[in-house]
């Protein structure tokens, strides 16, 4: 940004530090809003009825590959402890009547995130192939497909 703006400028460049002040503002509060999301992310899954399930079935899972069929059976098997954990945290689209359409973009962070750690916990994880698996689960749309597949090559793939 021009350091000295000359009378016929000084209004313009006003504006200007005001937007961007604005936008600093803004961006804060989504940060804010994303810290918080990790101090509280799954803490539903350190008490009942969800701890002694997830304790149970993580070690299955861990060898499982997602989406697999020996995947979706314990799933299945894991019903109750899921249906409490998806009503608790609405980064999940089973948290919502309308899945995804009812997400904000902080819910999509934290699922995101989510998925790319849950990658770290199968031997076989792969968050691209996650996101194919998701994206005909959640029936997430060919744009909101591509933001998502975007962020995870930009965020993800150099870690």
């Amino acid at each position: 940004m021009k350091q000295n703006c000359n009378p016929d400028e000084l209004a313009s460049c006003a504006e200007v530090v005001k937007h961007v002040k604005n936008v600093k503002r803004y961006l804060n509060v989504i940060a804010k809003r994303l810290k918080d999301r990790g101090l509280k992310h799954d803490q539903s899954k350190t008490e009942d009825p969800e701890v002694s399930i997830f304790a149970e079935y993580t070690p299955k899972l861990k060898k499982s590959t997602y989406g697999s069929d020996e995947y979706n059976k314990f799933l299945q098997e894991m019903k109750s402890a899921l249906d409490h954990h998806y009503a608790q945290n609405r980064h999940h689209p089973e948290h919502f009547k309308n899945g995804l359409d009812d997400m904000t973009l902080v819910d999509l962070i934290e699922m995101l995130c989510d998925w790319k750690a849950a990658t770290l916990k199968h031997n076989d994880g792969n968050i691209l192939k996650s996101l194919e698996i998701n994206a005909k689960r959640f029936n997430i749309s060919p744009q909101l497909y591509n933001v998502l597949k975007n962020t995870v090559e930009q965020l993800f793939e150099e870690h």
